[in-house]
Order: C-alpha cells, then structure tokens, then sequence
C-alpha cells in the first residue's frame, strides 16, 4: 500500500493544488459556485432538523412534504424556494437568501 501512495503523491499534486488550477477555468469555477450552494443549503437544513430533534421523517410530516423531499435536499439536490420556505416554517425559522 505504501507503495502506492508514494506512486500517487508524486504523480499527484494536492487537492488544493488541483482546485487553485481548475478555478482558473470560468466553467469550472461556475460549476463549483453552483453546487457549493446546494450543498451549504443541504448543511444548513440537517444542523437545523437535528438542532430541533427531528428525523428526516419527523420533519417530512410537520412541513407536510415526502420524506424523500428531505432527503433529496440535504442529499444537495434542487428545490424550491416556497419547498424551503415551507420546511423552515415547520422548524420555527425563516429562510434568508443572500449572495456573497
């Protein structure tokens, strides 16, 4: 295995090396925006069903929505806003989208 590794890290450069090169590329960079936001809403939707003690299926039944809705967005797929604005007024909060 170690040999391996010693293959990869010299025929590899790091992650990070890797982001820097590709960022480069306006196509890439657009790509990375648009799926770093799905993923941050998806992040912001988990911390705040586990804040409130709910399941995926527990918060389905509150906002009145699939679970498979649930879990489509904090697996960071696409929604709606009013589906977002409907799961937030269920947890007792409300969206706010901004662009920074």
């Amino acid at each position: 295995m170690a040999d391996l590794h010693d293959f990869t890290q010299k025929n590899t450069g790091s992650i990070d090396d890797y982001i820097a090169k590709m960022t480069k590329n306006p196509e890439f960079r657009e790509a990375m925006a648009a799926e770093y936001g799905k993923l941050a809403s998806a992040a912001a939707l988990i911390e705040a069903r586990e804040e409130a003690g709910l399941s995926q299926e527990g918060l389905a039944v509150k906002a009145n929505v699939p679970q498979s809705t649930i879990a489509r967005i904090e697996s960071g797929q696409n929604t709606s806003i009013a589906t977002l604005t409907k799961i937030g007024a269920a947890l007792g909060k409300h969206m706010i989208i901004k662009y920074a």
